[in-house]
């Protein structure tokens, strides 16, 4: 009789949680933004949003939740009840964040169900004209014959930029000293000035000022050559294949959203980022539409981590 009642109600459950899923969605979504506004996150974020609330039928609310490197939103995110009411979008900062950080009130894999990757921005690295060097090659020569003489720039220490920088000194076996910067355009800024040696950042905010010929790039760190930069070789090419940093967005949900649900959320924000809609937008930023499986995103996230954790321990760094 026990276990009669144990399979009815959960019988029951499936029943209310299919019922729920047809139904969904009943009421507004809430999407957390875990950066302050008016960065790449918030400007993709409200792009989806606006397309996700027609789409779905139900207005889409942004919250930004910035603070700790993305940690304070992600965290409320991963609090959040799993009906499919909340989610999130994320960065490269969920898969530095559990290596880095001792302490994390969440756990970056079993407190979510991966929606899909929504985008990436390719980068490139850049530093003086004045260096006279344009390889990544002949700038490690550079620093290896005066450890600790050239330095990078990044948006803060724990940034996507910082570890690539850090992964750079790993690669090249050099020692960059870290400079950290409010934000990878001011640092680049200082690049432009002369100030500062090496920066790795989004193509979009450097390609002007590299086609003006006030910064030199040595490579673009992606798998294949860039559009906007035909004539930059990759790191690959410059004999330095381990080095590619993409910056990535996705979107998660909380763990135990119901898969109906995670699936049309999927559907959803596959044919939002492909939609011709969002092109202009899109190649405006320098923002690439770059969509999966909710298992696809699930193991690029453990993939992502994986990579940066080894940079992490390697570099020794800390973040508490």
């Amino acid at each position: 009789m026990r276990i009669y009642r144990l399979l009815l109600g959960l019988l029951l459950a499936l029943q209310a949680l299919a019922a729920s899923a047809q139904d969904y969605p009943a009421k507004p979504l809430r999407f957390i933004l875990p950066f302050p506004p008016g960065g790449g996150t918030d400007i993709l974020g409200r792009l989806i949003a606006e397309r996700l609330s027609v789409s779905l039928g139900q207005p889409v609310v942004i919250e930004n939740r910035g603070g700790a490197g993305g940690n304070v939103g992600t965290e409320a995110a991963a609090r959040s009840a799993p009906d499919g009411y909340t989610i999130v979008l994320v960065a490269p900062s969920l898969a530095i964040s559990p290596t880095l950080y001792s302490k994390l009130n969440y756990d970056a894999v079993k407190d979510f169900a991966p929606v899909s990757l929504v985008a990436t921005v390719p980068n490139v690295v850049i530093t003086q004209p004045s260096l006279n060097v344009s390889t990544l090659q002949e700038f490690a020569a550079l620093a290896r014959a005066k450890p600790g003489g050239y330095n990078f720039g990044s948006g803060g220490s724990g940034t996507s930029n910082h570890l690539a920088g850090e992964l750079f000194n790993i690669v090249a076996g050099v020692k960059l000293v870290h400079i950290p910067y409010k934000g990878v355009n001011l640092a680049m800024q200082d690049v432009l000035g002369g100030n500062i040696h090496f920066v790795v950042i989004g193509i979009p905010a450097a390609a002007p000022h590299i086609k003006a010929g006030k910064l030199r790039a040595l490579a673009v760190l992606t798998p294949k050559r860039s559009d906007a930069l035909p004539d930059v070789p990759t790191a690959a090419e410059s004999g330095m294949p381990a080095f590619e940093v993409t910056t990535w967005y996705g979107v998660l949900a909380p763990a135990g959203t119901p898969r109906p649900i995670v699936t049309r959320l999927n559907q959803e924000l596959v044919k939002i980022m492909h939609s011709a809609e969002l092109k202009a937008p899109l190649a405006a930023s320098g923002t690439e539409p770059r969509t999966s499986t909710p298992e696809e995103f699930a193991a690029y996230i453990q993939q992502e981590i994986a990579k940066w954790g080894d940079v992490v321990r390697k570099a020794d760094l800390k973040a508490d």
